[in-house]
């Protein structure tokens, strides 16, 4: 099974630029890192031809202009260059745990929706770990972390969590989550109708759970630690969508991956 890691950017290139070495320093490199850039600045590109040109592992830039917050058409367009079997996706503010691409592949199955979790960091441990270009081993001991829980790494506990089903929305964060492309392509990946930020992803599971697939949870493993920056509000327009998808039972939608 080959695996492509998306990481999603927009404008970020410090923050971006520590998640590159922590995918490049993973016990199970992916086959492809595949960066889904909303409209990033040249600094942003540069970055990524830096590593590019060094990297044993292809890194390809996937860029849109931009045109406002168009993260469903972004992550449509990364997957669609994707040349592998299994797709795991983070956002470009989170930094992976050595064992992050090797958690997810022990988990993944055909008709699953993995779902991880994160841990919080605060503003200035962010700072830090950006300020020193350097991916900081962190402990329950650190200070300036939220959600501490998700710290702990016992794959036996997690294999334990993934016989459990899950079919609800809550919890549900498009920065650590991962399945077969094959079942992305069959609900024709995000509704790029979302053009303001939040429950894109929500929506995007809701059908995924209408066409049959299943949520399981990756506790315990698949460690993520999110850069701190403040957070939107998801728009009514966004809440109706979802609440259409979810009332009419929809499985596939119209504005998707298929233009790609």
């Amino acid at each position: 099974m080959t695996c492509s890691l998306i990481i999603t950017t927009y404008n970020w290139p410090e923050a971006l630029e520590l998640v590159l070495l922590s995918a490049l320093n993973q016990k199970e490199l992916p086959d492809e890192i595949i960066i889904a850039d909303d409209g990033s600045k040249d600094e942003t590109r540069n970055l990524i031809q830096k590593y590019a040109e060094t990297s044993i592992v292809p890194i390809i830039h996937s860029w849109q202009q931009d045109k406002g917050f168009r993260l469903a058409h972004s992550r449509n367009r990364a997957i669609s260059k994707s040349s592998s079997d299994y797709i795991i996706v983070v956002d470009g503010d989170m930094v992976l745990d050595e064992n992050f691409i090797f958690d997810h592949l022990s988990c993944a199955q055909k008709g699953v929706y993995i779902q991880g979790s994160r841990v919080l960091l605060m503003d200035g441990i962010s700072k830090t770990l950006i300020k020193n270009k350097k991916i900081q081993k962190l402990s329950l001991f650190s200070k300036d972390i939220k959600n501490k829980l998700n710290m702990i790494r016992i794959p036996l506990i997690t294999k334990l969590y993934c016989y459990f089903e899950n079919k609800k929305l809550k919890g549900i964060r498009g920065c650590n989550f991962s399945l077969y492309k094959s079942d992305i392509y069959a609900v024709n990946g995000f509704n790029e109708e979302f053009v303001t930020w939040g429950k894109e992803d929500s929506e995007f599971v809701q059908r995924l759970y209408n066409s049959g697939v299943k949520r399981k949870n990756l506790k315990f493993s698949g460690t993520q630690y999110h850069l701190y920056h403040t957070e939107g509000n998801a728009s009514n327009n966004n809440i109706t969508l979802l609440n259409t998808t979810i009332n009419n039972n929809i499985k596939w939608c119209n504005n998707g991956l298929d233009k790609y």
